[in-house]
């Protein structure tokens, strides 16, 4: 009966040597791999210069850019843009444009606060719709009546392309008046205003 014990002692004992000497290794949790995302901050302050077609006319008639219309008056206008992208669908966007070249009987100055909904085609290329309000003055030239000062809603559709990181081209057409009162060099006493720009802005 000793020796029956004594052997269960004896394995016992070689069992637990066993497993506190054996080789027998720690497994350490397996670490999921994290992937970061960069996030793009397409945020931020714009400014540019733009060149401007301009035709004023008797709102009773059609623009007419390529013919001499006894109703219309074309005009070359250098305009400034000042805007904020607060994401890449949505932006905020001021312009001022004045005559630098006229054709007949007039000149012309204006202001526009537009909001600029857009929307990015591709990582370069966006379209975009221009919603506000404005201002324009029409004077006359070279002793041609023309009075007209008044404000309205304006609105106008375009498109831009980054041409290099912080420079993009843009080109729309936008309606500043439709209707909009005063008095015209022929006589008209309602006035539209359709103007068609190419520019270039430079992202801050």
């Amino acid at each position: 009966m000793n020796k029956i014990i004594l052997s269960v002692c004896a394995v016992v004992a070689m069992s637990s040597l066993g497993f506190a000497g054996g080789d027998m290794k720690e497994v350490e949790p397996a670490v999921e791999p994290v992937i970061v995302v960069p996030v793009v901050d397409e945020s931020g302050f714009y400014a540019g210069l733009g060149l401007t077609a301009i035709s004023a006319r008797d709102t009773d008639f059609s623009v007419d850019w390529g013919g001499n219309g006894e109703y219309q008056d074309r005009l070359g206008n250098v305009s400034l843009v000042a805007g904020y992208d607060f994401n890449a669908y949505i932006a905020a966007e001021g312009r001022y444009t004045v005559s630098f070249t006229h054709e007949d009987h007039i000149e012309m100055s204006g202001w526009s606060i537009f909001v600029k909904p857009q929307y990015p085609v591709t990582e370069d290329f966006n379209v975009y719709a221009l919603l506000g309000y404005g201002g324009i003055i029409l004077d006359g030239i070279d002793g041609d009546i023309t009075d007209v000062d008044d404000t309205g809603f304006q609105w106008g559709i375009g498109a831009s392309y980054m041409v290099r990181e912080n420079v993009s081209l843009f080109a729309d057409y936008a309606w500043l008046a439709n209707d909009m009162d005063g008095v015209f060099y022929n006589g008209a006493d309602q006035v539209a205003v359709d103007a068609f720009t190419i520019g270039v802005n430079y992202h801050f």
